[in-house]
């Protein structure tokens, strides 16, 4: 690796962790927290009546939980932790607006209780963030086009 690309790579990594800690004294989001929110929220999608045969064929929760920490954990605090492509692995599932929507719901319903105000906004800013991409990218594939819905523009 030449010199140049090294000093470029630490110098990303040092401005990743100057955003990462301004989002925990902002936010007081901690691991733990992402680690609560995900597991409460994925316990209320397996019981819902319209989420839940979604995520049905999921063989090994705790592996997907794990990978839901880290992909949280990657949005709120840019740990680079994650690796994968969410967005290819919700494609097959055939989601459409009640979905996500549905899932929007609970997952702002957990966020709410789990986390402290200003920790909540920004998981509901970016869950509704995320949601538009997978629906708008779902649409698409269908040969629809969708505007995103969930955004709060102000």
């Amino acid at each position: 690796m030449s010199d140049r690309l090294k000093a470029e790579r630490e110098a990303a990594a040092a401005r990743r962790s100057l955003l990462t800690e301004d989002a925990i004294a902002r936010t007081g989001i901690t691991e733990e927290m992402i680690g609560d929110l995900v597991t409460r929220f994925y316990g209320r999608v397996r019981e819902d009546a319209l989420l839940g045969p979604v995520f049905a064929n999921v063989r090994n929760w705790d592996e997907h939980l794990a990978r839901l920490r880290d992909f949280w954990s990657s949005v709120v605090l840019m740990s680079g932790r994650y690796h994968g492509s969410p967005m290819r692995a919700h494609m097959p599932l055939s989601l459409v607006g009640d979905h996500f929507d549905r899932w929007l719901d609970l997952f702002e319903q957990t966020a709410r209780e789990v986390c402290p105000p200003a920790a909540a906004a920004l998981f509901v800013d970016k869950a509704r963030r995320i949601a538009d991409s997978f629906e708008m990218a779902s649409a698409r594939i269908a040969g629809r086009i969708a505007a995103p819905r969930h955004v709060i523009r102000s």
